[in-house]
């Protein structure tokens, strides 16, 4: 943040705090503690959270006020008060150690996609043992270091929705997992659930899984079939637990009984079911497709966060949105300096200034060195102007993404 910033900002008392305002730090007689994500207020119910948490001050930045109804819902609402920021568990290797094996490993689980999707055309079973080898492979890498599967999950191909999607879902579902501190053996289940969710697809028409214009009620009918397909499939096969059945039962079911296939209502729907729910819905929307574009994550976000709490459990999606960041990493992104390049780490403090490793100049262009900018530090001015997509300025994406991580 420049100097001309910090000099606007400023120390009111708490009963001062209007929704609106932008909220920097918050405090106590005794002490200064650290918000979860700097951000909008946008109720008063979380200004009454803040007194009943003993807060008897805040510092806001007057300059980035707004009226609440223009406020974008993207960043969490401040929850509760908490001494230091949540801090992830520090990775064993490093990113650009780990982008090679994660690579390699994401072509040997798009491989393992095709080859199950084809044995399924053939009547034949899912070879668990080779499932589970693949997806321990995926948590194994996240464990080690967690943003490399996320930035393969960046690279889409119009062309390998299906495969590419199962593969991505399991990603982001161990991710979102290991946030939340789950168990490494649930962990685990989780990311072979997500990988087989959509597996009953392959028993769909293709003509009408692809079809690019609007489906007809019958034609629905037959794609929200996939689900009975695909845990008729798991159930036939030996060696699948309960979280892996319900993963592939729950992942089209709402909490507001407007999903499918049994219209379960929020009471009857598991944890689990609730957070692939979110996943398959935010890799869905953000995917290129052969007949759609896919969306910026930040609008995905939006759209979650809208139709929270009526079709997704709320609480999970901010965590979801904390989980990934609001610039994800791996997004393609513009600086206001006209310089392009690719998030590369995220900025747990100061989630609107993360780390982005630059490659090109739209003003110039043409490509340029390689440099990573730490957008929080005053040295540096850019900050981010928008998320953009590779077509846009006719940029081959893999080719800067393997210079950026991969080489």
């Amino acid at each position: 943040m420049n100097q001309q910033s910090s000099a606007s900002h400023k120390k009111i008392a708490i009963n001062q705090l209007e929704p609106g305002m932008y909220v920097l730090s918050i405090g106590s007689k005794h002490k200064t503690l650290t918000v979860k994500s700097e951000g909008y207020i946008l109720a008063k119910e979380s200004i009454k959270k803040l007194i009943k948490a003993g807060i008897t001050h805040v510092t806001i930045d007057p300059s980035r006020q707004k009226k609440t109804e223009r406020i974008d819902k993207i960043l969490p609402e401040i929850a509760e008060p908490v001494t230091t920021p949540q801090l992830e568990k520090n990775s064993t290797v490093t990113l650009d150690q780990e982008m090679k094996k994660a690579s390699k490993l994401y072509d040997n689980a798009k491989t393992l996609q095709h080859k199950i999707l084809n044995s399924l055309t053939e009547h034949k079973t899912i070879n668990v043992i080779e499932a589970k080898e693949s997806t321990d492979a995926i948590v194994d890498s996240i464990f080690r270091n967690q943003d490399a599967l996320l930035c393969m999950s960046r690279l889409r191909m119009k062309d390998e929705y299906l495969v590419e999607h199962s593969l991505n879902v399991a990603i982001l579902m161990a991710l979102f997992a290991k946030h939340l501190k789950f168990d490494r053996q649930v962990i685990e289940q989780l990311a072979l659930g997500a990988f087989l969710h959509d597996i009953g697809k392959v028993l769909v028409p293709p003509e009408i899984l692809h079809k690019p214009g609007k489906l007809t009620p019958a034609e629905f009918d037959i794609i929200k079939s996939h689900v009975d397909l695909g845990v008729q499939i798991l159930v036939e096969t030996p060696g699948f637990t309960d979280i892996v059945l319900n993963m592939v039962k729950q992942h089209h079911e709402r909490l507001n009984g407007m999903g499918y296939p049994a219209q379960l209502t929020e009471q009857q729907i598991s944890q689990y079911g609730r957070m692939i729910a979110i996943v398959d819905s935010y890799d869905a929307m953000t995917a290129e497709r052969v007949y759609k574009a896919g969306m910026h994550p930040i609008k995905a976000f939006k759209i979650l966060m809208k139709d929270s709490p009526s079709s997704y459990d709320n609480q999970l999606v901010e965590q979801f949105i904390n989980c990934l960041g609001i610039y994800p990493i791996g997004t393609l992104v513009k600086l206001t300096s006209g310089k392009l390049g690719l998030i590369s780490q995220l900025n747990k403090s100061k989630p609107l200034q993360p780390f982005v490793r630059v490659f090109y100049n739209t003003r110039l262009n043409q490509a340029i060195a390689m440099q990573e900018l730490d957008l929080s530090q005053t040295k540096h001015q850019d900050q981010i102007d928008c998320c953009i997509k590779p077509d846009e300025f006719n940029i081959n994406l893999l080719r800067f993404f393997k210079t950026a991580f991969a080489s």
